[in-house]
């Protein structure tokens, strides 16, 4: 085994540059393009978010206009991804027909591109496929939602801005402005984070000069992932499994005795606790107001109290999201499909970054096998038979 240092999971280790966003170590605060995150989550709505990510500003109010009305142009769900979507069984992960739906919709949009050497596309190309995903991934997720329920879906509408489509598309109703509020913060502070699990994913298929459609499937595969997109999904499980705030000293007792990963707690990137909670925990609070459920705020509060008493590790954003959601009335495998809305306007900020400065991710390994050896008897094109090459060998 090679006596190089290896660094597990890529942890330290500093892939390329990026404009997109980064933590500042100084205030803990994630910034996208410069702005803090909850700035942009109090003030901005997602299409404004989007906006910047892609272009490093946030728009004027005529380029919000643009978006807006290009976004809400292209929301309607075309016939063979409502196909794709319907064949998928009930039963199987949400995820499934998420991925399988963009899968589609990236056939029908490099359809006639000819070689796979014209698939990359032009920045341009690149700028309106990411419009046409983000509007497109709320229909999914809503038609998907919608399906399982067995109930019939609900056609978009041009007068709503994104968040509140959102969820008109997937209850058939308009909510009160401080759910659609919630909502939409949810969203930006999900939009991106750097060079996260599925972000890289993305980045290394664009570095093989892929398409944009195929890169954000392979993110979609590894968001589905417990330890990554799937934790907020997970932290719903373990309230359900709790039941109430009575519950939570013996409960943990046994999980932290069983050794259980207690999900929405701990991040890679925040030592400290994650920048995006206190705004996502302040938008819980509102619903828990709304819809008078204060036994959501006993439960969580007296789970992190002791959590964090016990183990010093610190809620991320996961932890605050998934009750958030399931007030909204989100089902529990929705979540994760939710996260993909919300993400993959980074996820294709940092595809087009990758492609206008791109170089193959190619890493090395260490190989930790057995040494070379040989088949006996087997002779290779030159007449070398392996015993032969041994007894050589030996002789040398």
């Amino acid at each position: 085994m090679s006596d190089q240092q290896i660094h597990k999971g890529l942890a330290g280790v500093v892939a390329d540059t990026t404009a997109i966003s980064k933590v500042n170590p100084e205030t803990n605060s994630l910034l996208y393009r410069g702005y803090p995150v909850h700035e942009l989550a109090a003030t901005q709505p997602a299409e404004a978010v989007a906006y910047l990510l892609w272009n490093g500003e946030l728009p004027t109010a005529d380029e919000l206009a643009a978006l807006r009305a290009t976004e809400r142009a292209h929301r309607a769900l075309a016939d063979d991804v409502k196909t794709v979507i319907d064949l998928t069984p009930l039963d199987a992960h949400p995820m499934d027909e998420v991925r399988s739906a963009i899968s589609v919709l990236g056939a029908r949009d490099l359809a006639g591109t000819g070689s796979v050497l014209d698939a990359g596309g032009s920045p341009a190309d690149n700028l309106d496929r990411s419009i046409r995903l983000f509007a497109a991934l709320p229909a999914i997720v809503a038609y998907g939602q919608r399906r399982r329920r067995g109930q019939e879906p609900v056609p978009a509408r041009d007068d709503l801005d994104y968040a509140a489509n959102f969820l008109w598309m997937t209850f058939g109703e308009e909510f009160d402005p401080v759910v659609v509020d919630a909502f939409n913060r949810s969203m930006i502070l999900y939009a991106e984070h750097s060079f996260n699990a599925s972000t890289f994913t993305a980045r290394v298929i664009t570095s093989t000069l892929s398409d944009l459609y195929s890169a954000v499937v392979g993110a979609i595969g590894a968001l589905k992932g417990p330890l990554h997109g799937g934790a907020n999904e997970a932290v719903l499980h373990i309230f359900d499994e709790i039941g109430d705030a009575d519950n939570v000293v013996p409960w943990l007792e046994r999980a932290l005795a069983d050794k259980r990963k207690i999900m929405g707690f701990g991040h890679r990137v925040y030592k400290h606790g994650d920048s995006r909670v206190p705004t996502m925990k302040a938008a819980l609070d509102t619903l828990i107001v709304h819809y008078d459920r204060p036994d959501v705020e006993a439960l969580y509060a007296t789970l992190e109290r002791e959590f964090v008493e016990r183990k010093g590790i610190y809620p991320n954003l996961d932890y605050p999201s998934g009750p958030a959601y399931n007030l909204m009335g989100f089902d529990t495998l929705t979540f994760t499909p939710l996260f993909v809305a919300a993400r993959v306007v980074g996820w294709t900020a940092h595809i087009m970054e990758q492609a206008a400065s791109n170089a193959l991710i190619r890493p090395l390994s260490a190989y930790s096998g057995v040494d070379e050896r040989h088949i006996d008897g087997f002779v290779d094109e030159v007449g070398t038979s392996s015993i032969g090459l041994r007894a050589a060998e030996a002789e040398g």
